[in-house]
């Protein structure tokens, strides 16, 4: 097992997020929020519906992440005008000012993670993992 290319790319995966959670805790922000952050980061205003898609994660996941980034006044719900059953979110200045943040963690942290790899080896390694997701969508 420990060969299995599934189990290498799931303690990767494991590693990795456990890094980036050590290295996000004296912001009290987990890989889960950072992630939503990240998307709002590069477009803000957006719906719940559409955060939950670009992160691939559930509704009701991307409702109690957004529930405790609300919590912590880094963002802001506001009634989507065009959908009075929909909210559009929105960045605080807080949670703005975290992006200058923790960008720079975690490109530290990806640097660690590719110490070694040259720039082609980093383009062949995203395209491999690319065509493996890509090759498994439903």
């Amino acid at each position: 097992m420990d060969d299995s290319l599934g189990f290498i790319i799931y303690q990767t995966h494991l590693r990795l997020k456990n890094n980036l959670n050590h290295s996000f805790k004296p912001f009290d922000m987990t890989t889960e929020q950072w992630g939503i952050l990240n998307r709002l980061w590069e477009k803000d205003g957006v719906s719940q519906r559409d955060l939950s898609e670009k992160t691939h994660k559930d509704q009701p996941n991307v409702t109690r992440i957004l529930d405790k980034l609300e919590q912590k006044g880094l963002i802001r719900r506001e009634p989507n005008p065009d959908d009075r059953r929909a909210f559009s979110i929105y960045l605080t200045e807080e949670g703005w000012n975290l992006k200058n943040q923790l960008i720079p963690i975690a490109v530290n942290c990806l640097e660690k993670a590719l110490k070694g790899f040259t720039p082609n080896e980093i383009q062949v390694l995203k395209a491999s993992l690319k065509q493996i997701y890509n090759n498994l969508e439903p």
